[in-house]
């Protein structure tokens, strides 16, 4: 049997739950906090399935399904990248209430170890926190954040084809 981790990142964010359970589930526009994808969801029913986009939805980035929906305290739904055949995780995230504001905590499950969503999600649970302080924080991502999405805007061509919206029909 295939071995699975789990990891845990956890951060401290001043501000309400509300502002940051929004920053996380939003579906009116690009997730800032979240590489700038457009969360595309037939609804928020456990089954039900997501799409995390490219901010001008040309492709898709992560498909899964929602596991939970409870606001605002917890939303989990599985997690595939679409340009790797890696096996999908569960992304987790948890809010509670701390006398500093909200503490938030980014829990990857049933991650297969060594794989190239392993190393990503590594990477991007740090970022993404880092991210979500800032936009709740201060209103917006940090300038080198803001700079990296500018960038990823003029450089979308250059994703495999395989990530092409028509690909990945919701």
């Amino acid at each position: 049997m295939e071995e699975r981790t789990r990891r845990v990142s956890r951060i401290v964010i001043r501000g309400s739950m509300e502002a940051v359970w929004r920053e996380l589930t939003k579906d009116d526009e690009p997730q800032a906090a979240i590489f700038n994808a457009w969360l595309h969801a037939q609804s928020f029913a456990p089954g039900s399935a997501l799409q995390m986009r490219t901010a001008d939805g040309r492709n898709v980035l992560v498909i899964g399904r929602v596991v939970e929906f409870s606001p605002p305290r917890r939303f989990a739904h599985t997690f595939r990248f679409t340009q790797y055949d890696d096996p999908e995780c569960t992304v987790v995230y948890e809010l509670k209430a701390v006398p500093e504001g909200v503490e938030v905590s980014l829990i990857i499950e049933n991650l297969a170890p060594g794989t190239r969503t392993a190393k990503d999600m590594t990477s991007g649970s740090r970022s993404i926190l880092a991210t979500l302080r800032s936009i709740v924080e201060s209103g917006r991502p940090r300038l080198k954040t803001r700079i990296m999405y500018w960038l990823f805007g003029k450089i979308g061509f250059l994703l495999p084809a395989r990530t092409r919206a028509e690909r990945w029909p919701l």
